[in-house]
């Protein structure tokens, strides 16, 4: 099936009468997935959520909380009225596991049930952490995938796998980017191979060692981070993050055998553009830091070349995507790899960004503590850090400096001009 003549209804009618599995549906983009299954196909059979939770009462109430009982969910809550607990009471089937454990920890009951119904798995779980601890990292992105595999391959009846990964993992190369695979071993840098089962071993032999070593909470953290920014650079790789989705995917196209695999790349993930609720977002996340920054006016200049095309995308378009991947690949024996970003189709400039922002605070402009309006300046972009240094010393290093001259002077000349008394 062609992706370009799919229309809304074939989508929809993808998932009537589905099971599916949703890992990190707790996360932002569960979230909004989940809601799109069950607004445009309330014929959907089952919807299972894994969470953290110590058992599946605590993992209920979790997802009532932090998932369904949350904003995005108030038109699919408006639809249903007074039915909408019940609905979702008999749609959504909240699991207490972790991705990282055997067989997610489920007991061999709910396993036997899951595995023998289940139609699609979406594997949105992760860590997100740019510069987490490595072995927190490599648990969930790493070995998560690995048990997101092996628990695939006990389904009877699947028909998709899909993956959540990272636009970021193609590291910080230039031009276009092709939808390749990650092969065994394959790294960014060259003249070097990756073995992930060797760095499994080095986080755990670096485990044993701040034990032995009696290393403080700080230490060990520390540590962690330290290892993994080194091990990712080493490799060509910018973060820990990026670097351990890399060999998530790796492990997934290795281990798959003859599973329907799809995996998405989406790049910066930002508000939804259009549904349910326009400009939606949960938090701050990636670049709203840099609106909320200028909007409070605490961040009045970047560090960026004007002109450099930034790769946002809104949430909703990244989860039609998945919807449409799944169906467009339902059943083939292939890994599909898709990108899922703006630059090349509508590349956004971060004077773009600017412009916009400033236009929306003009007609928008937040509010002081009087309740007065705010007028915003134009945050300024340097292109390297020569040009900001500049900036610095003229907008704040001389002002300074003249002031604690003009202050010496001031007080060197009221001490001189003091009648002081004849002792």
């Amino acid at each position: 099936m062609v992706i370009g003549e799919m229309d809304a209804a074939q989508v929809a009618a993808y998932f009537r009468g589905k099971n599916v599995l949703i890992t990190g549906a707790t996360g932002f983009l569960g979230k909004v997935l989940l809601e799109k299954i069950l607004r445009i196909q309330p014929d959907v059979r089952k919807l299972f959520l894994l969470v953290r939770a110590t058992d599946d009462e605590s993992a209920r109430r979790r997802v009532q909380t932090e998932v369904t009982g949350r904003e995005i969910f108030q038109v699919l809550r408006e639809k249903h009225g007074k039915g909408f607990e019940d609905f979702i009471e008999e749609k959504v089937c909240p699991l207490a596991g972790d991705v990282m454990y055997e067989d997610f920890g489920l007991d061999t009951a709910k396993l036997k049930e899951v595995s023998k119904d289940v139609d699609i798995i979406v594997n949105g779980a992760a860590t997100t952490n740019f510069y987490e601890r490595y072995d927190v990292s490599f648990d969930t992105n790493v070995l998560g995938a690995k048990q997101i595999c092996a628990f695939a391959n006990k389904c009877t009846k699947l028909k998709m796998l899909l993956h959540v990964s990272t636009a970021y993992v193609s590291g910080e190369q230039e031009g276009l980017i092709l939808e390749k695979p990650f092969m065994m071993g394959g790294t960014l840098r060259e003249g070097t191979h990756l073995d992930i089962e060797s760095e499994l071993n080095l986080i755990k032999h670096t485990q044993i060692e701040l034990k032995a070593n009696c290393a403080t909470d700080k230490a060990e953290r520390k540590t962690m981070k330290e290892l993994g920014l080194k091990r990712a650079r080493h490799f060509g790789w910018p973060n820990t993050y990026v670097f351990t989705k890399a060999m998530g995917e790796m492990l997934l196209g290795h281990l798959r055998g003859d599973l329907p695999v799809v995996i998405i790349r989406p790049s910066i993930i930002t508000s939804l553009l259009k549904e349910p609720l326009p400009g939606w977002m949960e938090g701050v996340r990636t670049i709203d830091s840099v609106f909320l920054g200028y909007a409070k006016q605490a961040l009045k200049f970047f560090l960026v070349d004007p002109n450099t095309i930034m790769d946002v995308i809104p949430g909703d378009m990244v989860v039609n995507s998945m919807m449409v991947a799944m169906l467009a690949h339902s059943e083939e024996q292939a890994q599909t790899i898709y990108h899922v970003t703006s630059s090349m189709s509508n590349p956004a400039s971060y004077m773009t960004l600017r412009e916009t922002a400033h236009r929306y605070f003009v007609d928008n402009p937040p509010r002081g503590e009087n309740g007065e309006p705010i007028r915003l300046n134009k945050m300024r972009f340097f292109s390297t850090v020569a040009r900001l240094r500049i900036y610095m010393v003229i907008k704040y290093k001389l002002p300074l400096e003249g002031y604690v001259v003009f202050s010496q002077g001031a007080t060197t000349s009221s001490v001189e001009n003091t009648d002081w008394p004849c002792i």
